[in-house]
């Protein structure tokens, strides 16, 4: 499973809000929501995040295997 903890904790930390994303043309406030809900991105999204936070996948995501 993949979590976007990093991910969200790099938004509060820098005020970027889901308004935010969307006046900036990052990303649609839908693939907000599906970060926020832990629901899967596709890689266009990752990298247009990528892009804007001026980071790499790994900074943002973390993989966590799932529970059996």
């Amino acid at each position: 499973m993949i979590k976007y903890d990093k991910m969200l904790n790099l938004f509060k930390e820098r005020k970027i809000t889901s308004y935010t994303m969307k006046k900036n043309k990052i990303i649609s406030q839908s693939s907000f929501q599906n970060i926020k809900e832990g629901k899967t991105i596709d890689t266009v999204t990752l990298n247009h995040i990528c892009k804007y936070l001026d980071c790499q996948p790994g900074d943002i995501l973390e993989y966590v295997p799932d529970e059996e």
